[in-house]
């Protein structure tokens, strides 16, 4: 009952979709930091101001689907988009991959992340809620493949995303954590004591996805700065911050 009114409130807040000098954004977790340098790029250069909104991309998908006034959704996964375009709630043919991820075993304590990870008493292992949040999802992938996944599952932390998980490692509340490739610059984050980045081949794909959604699908600011997540201005942005992009 309190979320649904808080959704309502923030409906009656924001009102009905900005004329075209606003987009308001809902963005992945592991992406606020690029998010942040993209949208500040693209309004230098168009005169739009983008609001993000950031979050688990499942958090955000239920708020979606209970009306939260979103223009885009940038999702960590391409899951998400595609239920959203299937279900109305988005806008068909607007839907884009405009990052590709990597995950990340991190640790400001231990020398050897692998032989850490796969000792019992290696201590607190922080990973975003597989429920939520597909950085998460792909690190139990993994941990299950490789037949770790009994032994790591009664020592783990979950965070409510992935910033959250990064927390959890960076101060010491857990001794190694599965954070995003893109986080390693994150200015919160301590020296690294160990760090290794998993195969790709060892999870679901990273594939993050775009989708316009329905209530802006006249708005022609709202596809602009989708075009623009796909200009080579972004995808240098997108390369700094540790993401690969589909050209």
């Amino acid at each position: 009952m309190r979320t649904r009114a808080f959704l309502i409130l923030l409906l009656l807040v924001s009102g009905p979709a900005p004329a075209g000098d606003e987009l308001t954004v809902a963005v992945a977790s592991n992406f606020s930091r690029a998010a942040a340098e993209l949208s500040a790029k693209f309004a230098g250069e168009t005169g739009i101001t983008v609001r993000i909104s950031n979050g688990s991309t499942g958090k955000l998908y239920a708020q979606i689907l209970n009306g939260a006034p979103f223009d885009v959704f940038l999702a960590a996964d391409a899951e998400r988009p595609i239920l959203l375009e299937r279900s109305g709630h988005a806008v068909a043919g607007s839907r884009t991959t405009y990052a590709e991820g990597a995950l990340v075993l991190w640790s400001g304590a231990a020398n050897d992340c692998l032989a850490a990870l796969g000792d019992e008493h290696g201590g607190r292992v922080a990973l975003a809620n597989p429920q939520t949040a597909p950085y998460g999802k792909a690190a139990i992938e993994y941990l299950s493949a490789e037949g770790l996944w009994d032994s790591v599952s009664r020592r783990a932390v979950y965070g409510e995303n992935i910033n959250q998980a990064l927390q959890f490692v960076a101060t010491g509340n857990a001794a190694i954590g599965f954070i995003a490739k893109s986080q390693l610059s994150a200015p919160q984050l301590p020296k690294a004591a160990c760090t290794w980045e998993l195969p790709a081949s060892s999870h679901s794909s990273l594939e993050q996805q775009a989708v316009l959604l329905a209530r802006a699908a006249d708005n022609k600011d709202a596809r602009r700065f989708l075009d623009y997540l796909g200009s080579e201005a972004a995808h240098e942005v997108l390369a700094r911050h540790g993401y690969g992009v589909s050209r």
